[in-house]
């Protein structure tokens, strides 16, 4: 067994951690729930755009489940030890959905970039089977990606100690741990990265150069502004996940500040999906009319 630190501090300070972190988590879920609602109720809403956010909405929501409970058992003091086992299922949960996120992304991207340089088009282009068959790959793309890291993870040694500090299982504080030779997992938690991080930003990169290379030959104000709002919300997404998740994964090796580590991975783990329903519901008009 491990034993998750959590964050230090008096009990006072950590129980308000923990309000903090229940009230998000609450949010996270209930937000990201309305979402999926709102489209599947709503018949102008079921269209590809929406049926990407969708499941971007759903991935959010398991993500957030896989870490949450248990950092408020963590922080609390009540659920402090985590087994092998389980610390290795968590780390290849959380990746393999991270990079399903990162697949999701660049896929949206795609999405929009068909929307907004080739309108007439669009419908015939970005079909429910097209659309069906990018998401099932970003699933698949997703978990297949992580399941060599977390097999070599799982082979590491470990001699003691065994307190991981910080309130989840990572592949940074595992490698701290461990007394074998770490460099194979850190050389394929840095080609993982490239693969699935930076190959699905520069996706994302090329379609938004497209993008607003086509808004900025719009004629009219109104046109470009119409154009741009199709596409803000997601842009806001991808700016806030691709910079944490850069931060903490792509880099050729793991001595990094496991306490600036811990902080970052609040972010992307708690913060992140709690921000994604709302910033597309502030930003999208026809969410807004839904509502």
């Amino acid at each position: 067994e491990f034993i998750l630190l959590g964050f230090p501090g008096t009990w006072h300070s950590r129980v308000s951690l923990v309000v903090v972190f229940a009230l998000t988590y609450s949010l996270t879920v209930i937000g990201n729930a309305c979402i999926i609602a709102l489209v599947w109720m709503n018949s102008n809403l079921q269209t590809p755009m929406y049926f990407f956010l969708c499941n971007l909405s759903f991935l959010e929501i398991w993500y957030t489940t896989g870490i949450v409970p248990k950092a408020i058992g963590v922080v609390l003091g009540t659920s402090q030890t985590i087994s092998f086992r389980v610390c290795i299922l968590q780390l290849f949960f959380l990746l393999s959905l991270g990079s399903t996120e990162c697949f999701l992304l660049s896929v949206m991207a795609y999405d929009r970039y068909l929307a907004i340089c080739y309108p007439l088009r669009y419908s015939s282009l970005m079909n429910s089977v097209l659309s069906a068959r990018l998401v099932l790959s970003s699933w698949l793309g997703g978990f297949l990606a992580v399941s060599l890291l977390a097999f070599l993870t799982s082979r590491l040694t470990f001699c003691g100690p065994d307190v991981i500090n910080h309130f989840l299982c990572d592949i940074d504080s595992c490698l701290a741990l461990s007394c074998s030779d770490t460099w194979p997992v850190e050389l394929a938690t840095f080609l993982v990265s490239i693969i699935v991080v930076v190959a699905s930003c520069v996706v994302t990169l090329v379609s938004y150069i497209y993008i607003i290379s086509s808004i900025l030959r719009i004629q009219s104000a109104h046109g470009r502004k119409k154009a741009f709002s199709t596409c803000s919300a997601h842009l806001s997404v991808v700016t806030i996940w691709y910079g944490s998740t850069m931060f903490l994964y792509v880099k050729p090796s793991a001595q990094n500040s496991l306490d600036l580590n811990k902080l970052v991975n609040t972010f992307n783990t708690v913060v992140t999906p709690l921000l994604n329903p709302f910033i597309y519901t502030l930003r999208n008009k026809e969410v807004r009319q839904a509502l």
